[in-house]
Order: C-alpha cells, then structure tokens, then sequence
C-alpha cells in the first residue's frame, strides 16, 4: 500500500501503475446478496443447478456491476490517501467487460494513475482500473475511475 498526502505525493504517481490490492473472492452469497439489492435476479447469477447445465460458463457469475462496486474497497487496500476533507466517487468512463467472473473466483484490482491534476485546489484523479482474475489470462474489465479529493 502506497500512502498520499498531498497534491505532489499523488503527482508523482502520474502514469505510473499505483499498486494492486489483495486477492477477493466473489462467493454466491455476496452475488445473492447483490441480486437482491440490486433487484437483478437474473438466473445466469442466481440458480447455480440451471447456470451449470444452461449457462455458458458452467456456473453463475458475478454481475458486472457487482464487480464495479469493489472499486472504492479495492483500492483502498491499495492507496491510503490522507489529509482529506472530502472524496468524491467523480465519474467512471470507458469500461470494457472483457471476462465473465465465475463464482468463486479470486480478483484484484490494478490500479494505474492515468493523470493527476489540481483544479484550484479540487484534486482530479483519474485511475486506470484493471480488475484481473486470478489464473486467467483476460482482465474481467478496464476503465477509468475519476476520484475528486479535498485536501486538508
């Protein structure tokens, strides 16, 4: 884990790959509990007897939204960022899902600063976010995360 206290420290880090966070596996109760929360019950998610023997991947599988949303906890096992006011979830642009992610599976997250800027004092982040899964050689997705900080 990188530690960030300021414009400069972050700047530094400028297309630079950050670092990556520990392993996570994605088990069928995160996925339900995400089903339920997102009310997406699609059944390639959900019924492991009917994923195995209709699905194309032999299993259900993560949303891919479900894997978008351990960004903000991912990352921050790999960046602490500190003397912050403030940080804002900003925007996400340009993901591609290259890979369904099996139950089960093991993913982190690789993250690479694409560019740091100070926007009069409003510190504009944009990361490269690359989630790999653990024995396969295509990333489950890449794309850009743009993070918003307000320096103490």
């Amino acid at each position: 884990m990188v530690t960030i206290n300021n414009f400069e420290e972050y700047k530094s880090f400028e297309g630079k790959t950050i670092g990556v966070s520990n392993w996570h596996q994605i088990d069928q109760e995160q996925i339900d509990k995400f089903a339920d929360a997102t009310l997406d019950r699609q059944w390639i998610h959900v019924d492991p007897e009917r994923a195995k023997k209709e699905g194309p991947f032999g299993s259900t599988i993560a949303h891919g939204y479900l894997t978008l949303s351990l960004i903000p906890y991912l990352w921050k096992q790999i960046a602490d960022v500190r003397n912050v006011k403030m940080e804002i979830n900003y925007e996400i642009e340009s993901f591609k899902f290259g890979q369904a992610v099996r139950v089960n599976s093991e993913v982190q997250l690789q993250a690479t600063a694409k560019m740091i800027s100070n926007l009069r004092g409003t510190v504009k982040a944009v990361i490269q976010a690359k989630l790999i899964i653990k024995g396969e050689e295509k990333p489950a997705y890449t794309g850009d995360v743009i993070f918003l900080y307000h320096f103490a």
